[in-house]
């Protein structure tokens, strides 16, 4: 047996539903569509097969766009928002380009006439039923690279990711000290845990600090601890949490936040191992591994003296810095499948993926709060979910704003078009020539004519800066 015919055989029954008042017509279509690997549901009234689609969800539907009680586009409209990956066929013997265009723009995959030809309509169920079944195996596909490119809780496929996990892997084993660096929302104490759970105190407690979110006069009382009577409101004595994780791992996140007076004690421990509670004379050892996470930019901050210089070197011995979601768009789709198969068991629902729409959306979109915001979209997706599929209706109202409020947002964080940022630095050389053309064609190394495709008519307003 060859393999495609094994692929029939095997592969489960695509579902077609044949909606038409006709019964004359759904039995042609029975009669024509007959196939092993194709199950067909017919229904003569359009509530009935209405119905149908909300208790089945077929693959294809084919729809009559004339029938009694109501009228086919109408239909289209509430099985594709019920079941939005369904591919619907509509059907008339009425054929006009106005009501064709309408039904191609509500999402239909096809527009046929009666008398039906038998054999466009068996090549265009049979294309139906490859694309589904490609899209069954791309799933598939999906759930095996998830396994295979998942690490400690992240995803990842990407050479900055697999960097990422590769340096863990070989600073796990030895660090005492690490830092973690990158932007709000990539992942820092992810990498940090996986430090921890790689490293040989892995049995030990994994001691997590918000340096931003304690009041600075409590930071040292955080970290040593303090004794009865040490201030006011020290009722008891407390360990602090390198007292609490001896034997295991203390994470520092935001470390950048970390007062000056608390970062020179902080030293003292790293290079000592040993502290005092707050109020007590008394020395204490410990032995814990440090992981420090920062989103700003702690070389900066030393230049500023807003950071102690040997602290940071004391910390950044093993540096791993994490990428933005934007520098790793290729890990989007291995992302996705993650967070709402995670989402999709919390909540108890069966969700088996995203429409081709919304992919084409989250793979535009800017990502500005990196894979927080990501893991957030898609958990607001699967909580408003009702069909199956994730579609533009259960997306965040921010994510489906209009093109312009999108392409603004997008203007801001600078993420513009490759021609856009050539026609607007010619316009600013321009400018600085006080609209010399062939000046400014100089300084930019083109041809005057290359300049003139470049910036192309210049309106009112754009002459006007160039003049100015």
């Amino acid at each position: 047996m060859s393999e495609p015919e094994r692929t029939a055989v095997t592969a489960p029954a695509v579902e077609l539903l044949a909606i038409d008042d006709d019964p004359t017509s759904l039995e042609l279509i029975q009669d024509a569509l007959q196939r092993k690997d194709l199950r067909i549901i017919t229904a003569t009234a359009p509530e009935a097969g209405l119905a149908i689609v909300l208790e089945r969800r077929p693959q294809i539907v084919l729809l009559d766009l004339v029938m009694p009680g109501m009228d086919g586009i109408r239909l289209l409209e509430k099985i594709l928002q019920a079941a939005p990956m369904t591919e619907v066929i509509l059907i008339t013997g009425h054929y006009s380009a106005e009501s064709a265009v309408e039904a191609i723009r509500k999402g239909a995959s096809d527009y046929l006439t009666k008398p039906l030809s038998l054999e466009r309509l068996r090549a265009r169920i049979d294309a139906l039923i490859e694309e589904h079944r490609r899209r069954q195996r791309a799933l598939q596909l999906d759930e095996e690279m998830l396994k295979a490119f998942s690490f400690e809780g992240m995803v990842g496929r990407s050479p900055l990711m697999v960097e990422v996990f590769a340096r863990i892997r070989r600073a796990a084993p030895h660090f005492k000290t690490a830092l973690v660096t990158g932007a709000t929302g990539t992942g820092k104490e992810l990498v940090a845990r996986a430090l921890h759970n790689q490293s040989p105190v892995a049995n030990g407690r994994f001691a997590v600090c918000n340096s931003s979110a304690i009041v600075e006069t409590l930071f040292e009382s955080e970290l040593f601890g303090h004794v009865k009577g040490a201030f006011t409101g020290a009722t008891q004595d407390k360990i602090g949490l390198f007292e609490y994780a001896t034997g295991g791992s203390v994470f520092l996140d935001e470390i950048g936040d970390l007062p000056l007076a608390t970062q020179t004690k902080l030293l003292r421990v790293l290079e000592t191992r040993e502290f005092q509670r707050v109020g007590s004379p008394a020395t204490r050892r410990t032995d814990v591994r440090v992981i420090a996470a920062t989103n700003r930019d702690l070389r900066e901050m030393v230049e500023k003296r807003e950071f102690r210089e040997d602290l940071f070197y004391r910390l950044s011995m093993v540096e791993i810095r994490l990428p933005r979601l934007a520098e790793r768009r290729e890990d989007l789709p291995l992302l996705e499948r993650h967070f709402i198969e995670r989402n999709a068991a919390e909540y108890g629902k069966t969700i088996r993926g995203m429409t081709p729409r919304v992919q084409i959306l989250l793979a535009r979109y800017p990502w500005p709060g990196n894979v927080r915001e990501l893991d957030n979209v898609l958990a607001h997706a699967c909580m408003m979910c009702e069909s199956g599929m994730i579609d533009l209706a259960d997306l965040p109202e921010h994510m489906t704003a209009p093109a312009p409020a999108m392409a603004t947002r997008m203007e801001d964080e600078g993420l513009l078009p490759m021609a856009e940022v050539h026609r607007r630095h010619a316009l600013r050389v321009l400018a600085a020539v006080n609209g010399n053309k062939a000046e400014a064609a100089r300084i930019l190394g083109i041809h005057r004519a290359t300049l003139y495709r470049l910036v192309g008519e210049l309106d009112s307003e754009d002459a006007a800066a160039a003049r100015a």
